[in-house]
Formats: C-alpha cells, sequence, structure tokens
C-alpha cells in the first residue's frame, strides 16, 4: 500500500522518476507511453459503452440497464486508473534494470467485459423488457 501510495504521487510529478536509475532507451518510455495511451482509449471506450447502455436503451428494465451501465463505467474508471499506475511502474522498473511488472489486471478486466457481453446477449435474446 506504500508502495502504491509513492506511485501516486508521481503520478504527478512525473520528472521526480528521474532520480531513479537511468534513462532507459527513449524507444522503451515511447512504447510505455503507446501503450498507456491504449489503456486509456480502452478506458473510454469502457465509459462510453456505460454511458450508451443507459442512454440508449431506455426499455430496459431498471434494474439491468443501471447494472450493466455501472459495471462497464466502473470497469472504465479502474482502467483508466490502472493506466497510469502501470505506466509509472514501467517506467520505474525499466529506469532501475529491473524486470517490467507483471498484473492480473488484464484478465479481470477480461472477466468484466465478458460477463457484461454475456448478459447483454441474455437480454437481448430474452428481450428488452425482460
Amino acid at each position: 500500500m506504500i508502495d502504491f501510495a509513492r506511485n501516486v504521487r508521481l503520478w504527478f510529478a512525473p520528472e521526480a522518476i528521474r532520480e531513479d536509475g537511468r534513462t532507459p532507451d527513449y524507444r522503451f518510455s515511447l512504447a510505455n507511453e503507446r501503450t498507456f495511451l491504449a489503456w486509456l482509449r480502452t478506458a473510454l471506450a469502457l465509459i462510453g459503452g456505460g454511458f450508451a447502455v443507459d442512454q440508449f436503451l431506455p426499455d430496459l428494465r431498471w434494474g439491468w440497464r443501471v447494472g450493466l451501465a455501472l459495471a462497464l463505467l466502473g470497469a472504465g474508471v479502474l482502467c483508466s486508473l490502472r493506466a497510469v499506475n502501470h505506466w509509472m511502474r514501467c517506467e520505474r522498473a525499466m529506469r532501475r534494470g529491473e524486470d517490467l511488472p507483471v498484473s492480473r489486471f488484464p484478465a479481470a478486466l477480461s472477466v468484466v467485459v465478458a460477463v457484461v457481453a454475456v448478459a447483454m446477449v441474455f437480454v437481448v435474446l430474452v428481450g428488452w423488457e425482460g
């Protein structure tokens, strides 16, 4: 938890990362940044999907609509926070010459998206009004 708090402080002071280790090949830093941006695009898509479920499926029962929308919105929020945290952890590992950090987050996000997708298939097959 203390390491996470330190990482959060570094989110807003990225120049402080230069005090840690050596500067990696710029291509690795740019690849890390592209990965960060891909995670942000995924987060935006999840958030957009959450709003779409809520706004464009008014005939869907309230519980289903809100549940699916909140699942997508929550996944989008977690994905955006995870993106910046992972970017910082990878940048620090590269500067220190360490192995890149591993994470279970991609698997957890995939499970959430799959559950929402299966629920949407169920809703489509049963009908909008359940």
